[in-house]
């Protein structure tokens, strides 16, 4: 598994993540080395899906104690309302028209930092910048949405 975090400004360090996310490597692994400074550094609101790790009571606690503020109740079954889905999405169409195709865990998790790496920040920007859209078609069509 691998975890980045997108803002208008840049991207963070692309995360890999051997073996389960539990919410303490969650906190520890990700959240401490790669939020925290970010969030207060550019007066940001956190955004993060409805994973076991992210609900997560320590979570949470950590969140408050660091002076995070969440974007809070997130909608279950939302992919299409967060940006960084469709990042996700952009990075796998990336890794897999590469050539040669990765054939093992290392080449994999290179080319999956190469590709992160080479995603232009102006791409990160659209994906952002149409937020405004995708919450008003939503709250529009009174929760009921599909990809927009």
């Amino acid at each position: 598994m691998v975890w980045g975090g997108i803002t208008a400004a840049g991207k963070t360090p692309l995360v890999t993540v051997h073996g389960n996310l539990t919410a303490r490597r969650y906190i520890d692994e990700i959240l401490r080395p790669n939020v925290v400074l970010a969030i207060h550094n550019q007066g940001l609101t956190f955004m993060q899906d409805n994973a076991p790790a992210h609900r997560a009571r320590i979570t949470n606690q950590f969140l408050y104690e660091n002076n995070i503020p969440v974007l809070y109740p997130w909608p279950p079954y939302s992919p299409d309302l967060n940006p960084i889905e469709h990042l996700w999405d952009l990075l796998d169409r990336r890794v897999r028209i590469r050539q040669p195709q990765p054939q093992t865990l290392l080449q994999l998790e290179r080319a999956l930092h190469e590709e992160w790496d080479n995603i232009p920040q102006q791409a990160v920007q659209r994906l952002i910048g149409s937020m405004r859209r995708r919450c008003q078609a939503v709250i529009l069509s009174r929760g009921h949405h599909t990809c927009y």
